[in-house]
């Protein structure tokens, strides 16, 4: 599943912590994204089953995400169909998580 900014939810490590049900992975997770995105995340917090989906969503993707409220709002499937692509929010975003913005790339073409 392709999520709205472009990130591949089957290589997330969330999601797959989620869909393995392993703490031990959620730990991981948490203690890697402290460090990477300079914020405070429990494992606790590590519960997703994609942004598009009825289920849990990461915290910050459910409430906080820019992008995500911004696809919900236009009815877009994700950022590769926008009129507006390469918005300034998404830009900013693929500075932090490069992968994503390949993935929109190849979704354009």
């Amino acid at each position: 599943m392709i999520s709205y900014c472009g990130a591949d939810c089957s290589k997330c490590e969330a999601y797959l912590a989620t869909q393995e049900n392993s703490d031990e992975k959620r730990k991981e997770v948490a203690a890697k994204w402290t460090v990477q995105y300079g914020t405070d995340i429990t494992p606790g917090q590590i519960n997703c089953h994609g942004c598009k989906s009825d289920g849990t969503k990461f915290f910050f993707t459910e409430n906080v995400c820019e992008i995500r409220a911004c696809n919900i709002e236009k009815g877009t499937a994700n950022c590769a169909v926008c009129a507006e692509y390469k918005c300034e929010k998404l830009k900013k975003f693929i500075v932090s998580a490069p992968p994503v913005g390949e993935t929109l790339e190849a979704l354009r073409q």
